[in-house]
């Protein structure tokens, strides 16, 4: 059958091949543009520290005393982590659209807060506050995402929801930089300007994300200017063909948990956690590490800390669609972690200033691109509306915790060559590669088995784990 014919072929719906993409084009548009651009100021909002103590608040707040820093950057992680699980209760109950959208305004006003404190213990407590508003949008994204598309379509809109978010965040140096040159308005110096203007930026982007924003599969038709119910009805069935989980369940505490007894889970979390250990030691201490170990200005250094990030965006994007096209997932995981200890090693003892940054390149495509290949490879290999809520908030809530371990291995004493959280990330890189391979290897062996009829896997006939 020729292309054209292919595409003019009508189905039981009474649509064609371009119709149907044209479904899909659609979905793109309003899911993929406002949750990649409220991601995008999540990142923005968690990790402009970097920028903002090279701008004068390390100064002005006696962050350089002892471990204040990290403290102020590990903070944050403590409610992150603990309110995942419950944001994704909530994001079911209440629905995405008013939940994300609710949030995400709510700590943009905190950030704005940000830009009038005098103490580092209050900012203490606003990291808190934000850690806890921020909680629940990576895992009610992830959640949303999953339940729109069929398993060789997702690593491609979680490479460009994340290449969105990612790249919009990486111009944080160059606004910062802009930002910086407001210093002395208003009685505010550089590095509160920072907070003020990106918290309004993260209000407005609220308010966009909630017009973009659409519900669940079964709620969409309540969305204006989005699909019709014929449409819908489309989309549910080709999910049902996919995997056999489009039908709404019913809430139980039993069918929430019941997934924290499966052991993939947790190595899908492990691997999860050791990529954000390097991914958030970057986004923290990637200014600092610039000016106080390259030698680049402060300009320079906000300036230089965004082009790694339009580099990760184009390996991630191209990963993605190689990864639905070749139906695979492991491979680009074990490349990117190799890729990150190649950049690590070039960063820390290599003493030219150019390939230490291209050092950097390496490593913040790695680590990143390791992000959406990872959530893919997961949402591939599991079934059930509830088990999807836990298994993302399981995987964003080991992210936080990731957070957690780059804030304490990257630690301010340790400037310029912060050489214990450079070994510490070789080490995740190396829990990252056995942990892969032991997962590839127990899927390949449990495909084999059901091909030939003595295993049932995720209790469907005819299911089989993407490798």
């Amino acid at each position: 059958m020729t292309d054209q014919s292919a595409d003019s072929a009508i189905d039981d719906f009474g649509f064609t091949q371009r119709d149907h993409r044209h479904i899909v084009h659609k979905i793109d548009r309003r899911l993929i543009t406002g949750l990649g651009l409220l991601f995008g100021v999540s990142l923005v909002d968690r990790t402009n520290l970097g920028n903002a103590s090279i701008a004068g608040m390390q100064k002005d707040l006696h962050l350089e005393i002892g471990s204040r820093y990290s403290l102020v950057v590990l903070i944050f992680f403590i409610p992150y982590v603990i309110f995942q699980l419950p944001g994704s209760i909530i994001v079911r109950r209440l629905g995405p659209k008013a939940f994300l959208g609710g949030i995400t305004f709510l700590w943009g006003v905190v950030m704005m807060c940000f830009g009038f404190i005098h103490n580092w213990k209050v900012m203490l407590g606003l990291r808190v506050i934000l850690g806890t508003f921020e909680a629940g949008l990576f895992p009610g994204a992830v959640y949303l995402l999953s339940l729109w598309y069929t398993r060789y379509d997702v690593h491609k809109r979680y490479s460009s929801f994340y290449l969105i978010s990612t790249v919009g965040a990486s111009l944080t140096g160059i606004l910062a930089y802009g930002i910086s040159q407001m210093g002395g308005l208003g009685g505010l110096q550089a590095w509160q300007w920072i907070f003020v203007i990106e918290g309004l930026l993260t209000c407005v982007i609220a308010v966009i994300g909630y017009m973009l924003l659409v519900n669940f599969p079964q709620d969409a038709h309540k969305a204006r200017h989005f699909l019709s119910q014929r449409e819908i009805e489309f989309v549910l069935h080709q999910i049902d063909l996919d995997r056999r989980d489009a039908k709404e369940e019913a809430f139980t505490w039993s069918a929430f948990l019941r997934p924290a007894l499966d052991w993939k889970i947790w190595g899908f979390a492990l691997i999860f956690m050791c990529s954000t250990v390097i991914a958030y030691s970057l986004a923290f201490f990637m200014p600092i590490i610039l000016s106080s170990r390259l030698g680049f200005s402060v300009g320079e250094s906000q300036a230089l800390s965004t082009p790694p990030y339009f580099f990760a965006g184009i390996l991630m994007y191209t990963e993605g669609w190689l990864g639905d096209k070749w139906r695979i997932r492991s491979p680009l995981i074990v490349y990117n972690s190799l890729q990150t200890i190649v950049g690590l090693c070039l960063l820390e003892w290599i003493t030219s200033p150019g390939v230490q940054y291209f050092g950097v390149f390496l490593v913040t495509a790695g680590c990143n691109a390791t992000v959406p290949a990872v959530l893919s490879w997961q949402a591939n290999n599991i079934r059930g509306q509830w088990k999807r809520a836990f298994c993302s908030a399981s995987l964003i809530t080991s992210g936080g915790v990731g957070g957690i371990v780059g804030a304490l291995v990257f630690r301010s004493q340790d400037a310029p060559k912060y050489i214990p959280g450079i070994i510490a990330s070789l080490a995740c890189n190396g829990v990252i590669l056995a942990v892969t391979g032991i997962l590839a290897i127990y899927m390949h062996s449990a495909n084999r088995k059901a091909k030939q009829g003595r295993l049932e896997i995720e209790g469907l006939q005819g299911f089989y784990y993407t490798l």
